[in-house]
């Protein structure tokens, strides 16, 4: 193929790259983002440098982008049976399997050159999220329990975050990692109970289908180990009101969630999804201001 032909062939196919990477949905990015952005502000006990600040955000969008291109190859042969997933690329061919694994290669890559800015023990760390983000999307063929694989990935930069700034992994560190598991552990079972119906035709496994009629029930338990977990952490910094606030707020909008998925209807269960970025920013709200003040 001649540069002329692929530069033709990549303008014509950039929307549907865009569609693969999800860029033009960017909720699974605020839901990486914030977490990172809770750890990097306190690891530095403020604000972080810039230079971490560019290295994280342009590192969640990168590796959120190559999770969604690995998850669709992955489900290639199923998105199509399923309503919500059904029009994507890699299902209705408009993208190859051979082109999305060069772009995930490629996002992956780029996102472990702006690793290397960083530290030794970080881009070891990095190496471990790279595992966790390829083995996800297949998890859901042996497990029932998919959603805590993906809860292990989403929390990674956790660590990461703390590595690169402290150059250590303390206890801290690994508490809010755990927060973070619980809480996509609880959303991510949100996401799933919207396919239920259609994963039990396919043979796909899920926490939502796990868990049953006592799915909101045990959503709620994970959700309630994510913030006692935050409180734990709060009263172990001797944060300020304003951390205590945000979790306040994150409550509220957990039982707005539930409130959604009562009936369980594919809808109100997706609205409940999307609804836990702003719970997750109201935490960052409220750590960015305590210690601002």
């Amino acid at each position: 193929m001649s540069l002329h032909a692929l530069w033709a062939h990549l303008r014509s196919q950039t929307p549907h790259y865009v569609r693969l990477t999800r860029a033009d949905k960017p909720i699974g990015t605020w839901l990486l983002l914030w977490p990172t952005l809770w750890a990097l502000w306190i690891a530095a006990e403020g604000v972080p440098s810039l230079t971490l600040l560019l290295i994280f955000t342009l590192g969640v969008f990168l590796t959120r982008s190559a999770g969604c291109v690995i998850n669709d190859f992955a489900d290639r042969k199923i998105d199509g049976h399923v309503e919500r997933t059904r029009e994507r690329p890699l299902a209705t061919g408009a993208v190859t399997s051979r082109e999305a694994l060069l772009l995930f290669a490629l996002l992956m890559l780029v996102a472990f050159v702006l690793v290397l800015f960083t530290n030794p023990l970080t881009i070891w760390l990095s190496l471990v999220g790279l595992s966790l983000a390829f083995t996800y999307p297949f998890m859901k063929r042996y497990t029932h329990l998919p959603q805590v694989v993906l809860g292990a990935a989403f929390g990674w930069s956790i660590p990461m975050a703390f590595s690169a700034t402290q150059e250590s992994l303390p206890l801290i560190a690994w508490l809010l990692y755990a927060a973070k598991l619980l809480w996509t552990v609880a959303y991510d079972t949100q996401y799933a109970m919207v396919d239920r119906n259609d994963d039990l035709k396919i043979g796909v496994k899920s926490t939502a289908i796990l868990f049953g009629e006592k799915d909101n029930l045990i959503i709620a338990l994970l959700q309630a180990g994510a913030l006692s977990l935050l409180l734990l952490i709060g009263l172990m910094l001797e944060m300020s009101y304003w951390y205590y606030l945000g979790l306040v707020a994150a409550s509220g909008f957990f039982l707005y969630q539930h409130s959604l998925t009562q009936a369980r209807e594919r809808e109100g269960c997706f609205r409940a999804f999307l609804n836990n970025h702003l719970a997750e920013l109201a935490v960052l709200v409220g750590i960015i201001f305590h210690y601002a003040a």
